[in-house]
């Protein structure tokens, strides 16, 4: 008798930037499945570069963050590698105190964290003048020192997901400040890679452009959206680098490319235009 073959699918390989236990490992999970392999990375720059170089299938990076902005590093590289955004999740970020299993909430003396937590949990510091402020290069990464070094009064600020990697124990839940923390990442695709069938209700898509400096020149750039009742839900502009006082805009708007208002929409902006990019069209998040 012949032997059935069965197929093995390969795992979707997604890569992030941070620790394992990070918040955009938990973002991975939330856009692409609890099964998917994620493979972190140092730096965002060497998470678009393996993406490009098809190491891995997929990559998910913060975008923006509701207290802190944009974090335009990854503005600048979505116009350099060319990678289309396919998909994005809002997270709501919960900080959590968290220590070796030997550890107890009276003993701590110094929390470390990246800086950008240490500084959502001033009101936690404030109330607790005996402890200090430690920064460390990563949320996850302080959760992963913490449990190899053992030292003694310490604890670190991190998701609920590195103290169940790392085998911590949490503390205290949800010491940040501010609980309408959320940030809001994107799911790229790699070359060859597309996005799976999705229904959606709603979609967005999220754009580049420069315009001449001219008088009127936004007003009759964002009269294309707004003659066809089309909602943006940002728009951004930053410095053009190697042109003083010039800037490029981002523009996310509600709606499809495939949609015909959508279409005509964005050959009527790209008149005005001196740069276009399209970043990507995807499905609306939560």
């Amino acid at each position: 008798m012949g032997r059935k073959h069965q197929s093995i699918e390969k795992p979707v390989r997604a890569a992030f930037q941070g620790e394992r236990g990070a918040f955009s490992e938990e973002a991975a999970k939330l856009l692409l499945g609890p099964n998917v392999e994620v493979v972190p990375c140092p730096s965002f720059q060497l998470v678009f570069e393996r993406l490009a170089a098809g190491e891995v299938d997929h990559a998910v990076v913060p975008i923006e963050n509701t207290l802190h902005g944009s974090i335009h590093e990854n503005y600048d590289h979505l116009l350099n590698f060319h990678l289309p955004i396919i998909g994005e999740v809002n997270l709501r970020i919960v900080h959590n105190l968290i220590a070796a299993p030997e550890m107890t909430y009276a003993k701590v003396r110094s929390v470390y964290s990246h800086p950008v937590a240490l500084n959502q949990c001033l009101r936690f510091f404030a109330d607790r003048p005996l402890i200090q402020r430690e920064i460390h290069y990563d949320t996850a990464g302080s959760v992963k020192m913490l449990m190899e070094t053992r030292q003694p009064a310490a604890a670190a600020i991190a998701s609920s997901l590195a103290a169940q990697f790392y085998g911590a124990k949490i503390l205290k839940r949800s010491i940040e400040d501010d609980r309408r923390n959320f940030t809001r990442f994107f799911l790229l695709a790699g070359p060859g890679h597309s996005a799976p069938p999705t229904v959606a209700k709603e979609w967005k898509t999220s754009i580049a452009f420069t315009i001449r400096n001219v008088p009127g020149a936004l007003f009759r750039a964002m009269s294309a959206f707004a003659l066809r009742d089309i909602s943006l839900t940002k728009i951004e502009s930053r410095p053009l680098r190697g042109k003083p006082w010039e800037y490029l805009f981002y523009v996310d708007f509600l709606g499809r490319t495939d949609n015909p208002a959508s279409q005509r929409a964005l050959d009527h902006l790209q008149e005005f235009t001196d740069d276009f990019h399209l970043l990507g069209s995807y499905p609306k998040s939560a």
